[in-house]
């Protein structure tokens, strides 16, 4: 195994092999989908360094491969306020494995008197340490869940099934340089559905179709919180609503369409 102490290691920056962080809860050769959402953000915002990230959506059309992908960004419109673009995570055999579409807006000079509403959301020094929702894999194998990841809940708050509000921290997506803070907060955008379950994964599998990521602006500090719930429906389909949050207030909102199945 290459390095553990980053979601991925890279000698060229397009071809991506992820460590042992990065394994899903679902399949061990599979990924979570979070850390190569962080990979397609890091791709699509070199393409407009001037303008901001605000919205990336993607489309989980295969398992994110264990053993390696490729990214590939393109323009897909350049105008002087909002520019669009699109993302492929391509396996070895050439297959697209995720689509992705953003939205980046031009940040305008600072309004000092803007009208503006927020809400206090606690802070990781005020919350205590405790495990990952998902505790165990359905492989056994090192994942997501493990050493790479550090949880916080607030008093009041743990890892049992329903509606919580947490705190994470993780390992970088690459040792050989900073993220932005949008690709920072990505893994932790979808974890949506398992701090919001409302069963363990042993009875029912929630397993993500897509990812929807909002950030009104730029979260701060190593932790990042959500306040995660999962509206789940007889007909095997499922909502999982989160909203984002650092030390300061709401950064934006994480949603993820679900397939449920009883196992």
């Amino acid at each position: 195994m290459a390095s553990s102490t980053s979601f991925f290691t890279t000698l060229d920056g397009l071809w991506f092999q992820p460590t042992e962080h990065t394994r899903g809860p679902w399949d061990e050769h599979a990924c979570h989908a979070g850390p190569p959402t962080g990979l397609l953000a890091r791709a699509v915002e070199q393409l407009f360094p001037e303008h901001r990230l605000t919205r990336l959506t993607v489309n989980l059309q295969r398992p994110v491969p264990f053993d390696g992908f490729h990214v590939h960004a393109s323009i897909v419109r350049q105008g002087r306020t909002v520019c669009l673009s699109e993302a492929h995570l391509v396996d070895r055999s050439g297959k697209t494995v995720i689509t992705a579409a953003g939205m980046h807006l031009l940040p305008a000079s600072p309004v000092e008197d803007m009208p503006s509403y927020q809400q206090d959301m606690g802070s990781p020094e005020q919350a205590a340490a405790g495990p990952f929702p998902i505790e165990s894999t359905l492989h056994g194998q090192p994942a997501f869940n493990g050493a790479g990841v550090a949880v916080r809940y607030p008093a009041g708050q743990n890892n049992a099934p329903g509606p919580t509000r947490a705190w994470l921290k993780t390992v970088p997506l690459l040792d050989s340089e900073t993220a932005s803070p949008f690709q920072r907060i990505c893994p932790l955008a979808d974890c949506g559905n398992a701090f919001g379950r409302n069963a363990e994964p042993q009875d029912v599998t929630f397993m993500n179709t897509d990812l929807t990521l909002v950030l009104h602006r730029d979260p701060v500090g190593e932790w990042l919180g959500t306040d995660s719930v999962g509206y789940w429906e007889t007909n095997g389909i499922g909502l999982a609503d989160a909203l984002l949050f650092d030390a300061t207030g709401v950064v934006g909102r994480a949603m993820q369409t679900l397939v449920l199945r009883k196992n």
